[in-house]
């Protein structure tokens, strides 16, 4: 079963999927070997991270995909990325999305924000009209053909329009054909609920970013109230952010990092990154010891 199988077969089961946001191959990794069984890319992350930019539809797609394409290539469980507007008309959703099946990914995130497009989080955001949307998914459903590929639709219409505007574009994104639907940015635990009791059958995102405008809620509470994919977009990120400062911060301090203890060792950093895959590869390809003869046909 490929990836893009598992994500929707776990969509399909009971109980609420714990959804990490990664920026980069490390990450993605640390999140695998944490346990969780799904990761999604943050463009916040990624555009703060490979670019030092804020998510204000900065990147274009070919930046986006090569950082998705190569995160799920690290790992080996199910990654929905990110495509912000699919950057552009539908036409431009279609390769997009083309782009997305043959890089392995398994799920992507599809806004109704015009271009460019800024955090869900952030104020002056504006939006196409639903009709317009619906086409875009119209076109990711054809592109995606026999993959499999999970289409999550995400309105940000609650901040200009309200709530019951988004929630009557969540239902034309899901009667399109999106598998998931995605209400950017509730500003309360009550509209959480509200959002989940106008969605009874309908798979639904929480997207919960520390310090934006939806109340941090547990899994456990987000599970509770009926969705199934419980997105924390810039929990490790945030995290990175002050660890990495707080190294550095003691390195300028000290001349040193003895005694700084908020980092692994050396060798643990190298068991993650598979390097003795590596070394064992290059140890039976070397050229530098001829009493060794590679016979490809047995190996």
């Amino acid at each position: 079963m490929n990836n893009n199988n598992v994500l929707r077969k776990k969509i399909m089961e009971t109980g609420i999927i714990m959804c990490p946001g990664v920026y980069d191959c490390i990450s993605a990794r640390i999140a695998e070997r944490s346990g969780y069984q799904v990761i999604c890319t943050s463009g916040f992350g990624i555009a703060g991270s490979q670019f030092g930019y804020p998510d204000l539809g900065l990147l274009t797609a070919t930046e986006m995909l090569h950082a998705a394409g190569h995160i799920a290539k690290s790992v080996n469980i199910p990654l929905i990325a990110d495509i912000d507007t699919g950057y552009g008309n539908p036409l431009n959703v279609i390769r997009t999305v083309e782009e997305v099946v043959a890089l392995g990914i398994s799920g992507i995130i599809l806004e109704d924000q015009e271009w460019p497009k800024k955090c869900g989080h952030l104020e002056g955001k504006r939006l196409v009209s639903t009709e317009e949307h619906v086409k875009k998914i119209h076109a990711a459903k054809f592109a995606r053909g026999e993959s499999g590929l999970v289409i999550i639709a995400r309105t940000d219409a609650r901040a200009n329009l309200g709530l019951a505007e988004a929630i009557c574009r969540g239902r034309a994104y899901y009667e399109a054909g999106a598998d998931v639907v995605f209400i950017e940015a509730p500003q309360s635990k009550e509209e959480l609920k509200e959002i989940s009791a106008a969605f009874p059958t309908v798979p639904l995102l929480a997207n919960i970013i520390e310090g934006g405008k939806t109340p941090c809620l547990s899994i456990q509470e987000l599970g509770e109230m009926g969705f199934k994919l419980g997105v924390f977009a810039l929990s490790g990120l945030l995290a990175a952010y002050k660890a990495i400062a707080d190294c550095f911060r003691f390195l300028k301090q000290n001349g040193t990092t003895v005694g700084f203890e908020n980092m692994v060792s050396f060798k643990e950093y190298g068991e993650m990154i598979d390097i003795r895959k590596y070394q064992e590869l290059e140890e039976k390809f070397s050229t530098q010891n001829p009493s060794k003869t590679i016979n490809l046909q047995n190996d």
